[in-house]
């Protein structure tokens, strides 16, 4: 018999939170039946960034209680729109909202779990990260145990990439299987390019369809000392977040632009954020997925939505081994939201939802925090 449970994500692009109703088989087979995306208020988006960025005790207390409640309600929407009632769900699984990622120290998640347990009636498992980071591990990538065993090549070896605010790429050698899993986050997916968006173009959150970086040419000198950055140049494990590519990296990403190019276009200053995202992508896969290059590469996130960047990562990685993970499976937007449901079932059934090949921890562990209904 199926277990249905909930699964609820928001991301370091800030857009907002993504519910996902999955029924649940077992260690290799989970079906999306409803997702849903709640977008952030511009205010509350501001809201969560000013938090981030330098938030007292008592922001970030507010804001762990509403994110508590905009997460609930977006579980609640997703129950509603799938026809079910709340009692008919197992579980609800949430990430909460990452306001702040220290590898291998700290990974600080918001969205008070009770505040969904109460509003829904249902266990919540939260907090996956904290675990992990305890047995030494970086806390994250935690999509790769779910890239191995549910979405990997039966017949073979595939990249799985994800290009939200940042990227991340998991090796998998075979399907369900979690020996020789890879995974890291290769650095920034679209922060980097809608923070620059916005910063040229005021009033325009990102670049629709990938337009404004179609009609600009990419200043390629800014990108070479770019990829210059240490992040590129350590091994994995390793993850990453706006601490690193967030604002301030913005700021002198724009510095070097208008520097090395004084006349360039808004567009072009667009086209090269574009740029630097590929070519980070690509460099960080040939530098620490060896045979990756005989590899098909499944895209999901945001950054596959834009076909400027999909056109040139096309062309970086070799041609034709790009796929959709739309293609293959579900909404690759539902993507994360369903692999937090998984998680959490795991967490649910005693099972280990970390890699250790992927966040450095010294073994498997059972992640997250139970807050019972």
């Amino acid at each position: 018999m199926s277990t249905l449970g909930v699964g609820l994500m928001s991301g370091t692009s800030v857009d907002g939170v993504d519910a996902a109703v999955v029924a649940i088989d077992d260690e290799q087979s989970v079906r999306l039946l409803t997702f849903i995306s709640r977008p952030y208020e511009p205010e509350e988006r501001e809201q969560l960034l000013a938090a981030m960025a330098s938030g007292t005790a008592r922001n970030l207390a507010v804001l762990h209680r509403r994110l508590g409640q905009w997460f609930a309600d977006a579980a609640a929407d997703a129950v509603a729109q799938s026809g079910m009632r709340p009692d008919d769900i197992a579980f609800v699984a949430s990430h909460g909202q990452t306001v702040w990622h220290e590898p291998g120290f700290v990974s600080l998640q918001l969205g008070c779990s009770a505040t969904i347990a109460e509003r829904l009636r249902v266990p919540v498992v939260s907090d996956f990260r904290s675990r992990d980071v305890a047995a030494g591990g970086q806390g994250a990538p935690l999509v790769p145990i779910a890239d191995a065993m549910l979405f990997g090549a039966i017949d073979g070896p595939r990249v799985l990439l994800n290009i939200g605010g940042m990227a991340n790429a998991t090796w998998v050698p075979r399907r369900g299987v979690l020996d020789g899993v890879l995974a890291f986050d290769t650095g920034p997916g679209v922060a980097v390019i809608d923070g620059v968006t916005r910063r040229l173009v005021p009033g325009v959150p990102y670049d629709v369809d990938g337009q404004r970086a179609a009609a600009g040419t990419p200043v390629h000198a800014v990108v070479d000392r770019c990829l210059t950055d240490s992040y590129f140049t350590m091994p994995p494990p390793k993850s990453t977040g706006r601490e690193t590519f967030g604002a301030s990296y913005v700021d002198r990403f724009l510095q070097e632009f208008r520097s090395t190019a004084p006349a360039a276009s808004e567009n072009d200053g667009i086209a090269t954020a574009v740029a630097l995202t590929v070519r980070s992508i690509a460099e960080q896969l040939r530098a620490w997925l060896p045979g990756s290059e005989h590899a098909d590469v499944v895209v999901s996130g945001g950054g596959a939505r834009n076909p400027s960047l999909m056109q040139l990562l096309d062309s970086a990685v070799g041609s034709g081994r790009l796929q959709r993970f739309d293609d293959l499976f579900f909404d690759g937007d539902a993507k994360e939201a369903v692999v937090f449901a998984y998680l959490g079932w795991r967490t649910l059934q005693g099972l280990p939802g970390n890699v250790p090949s992927a966040t450095g921890a010294s073994g498997p562990r059972v992640l997250g925090t139970v807050t019972t209904s």
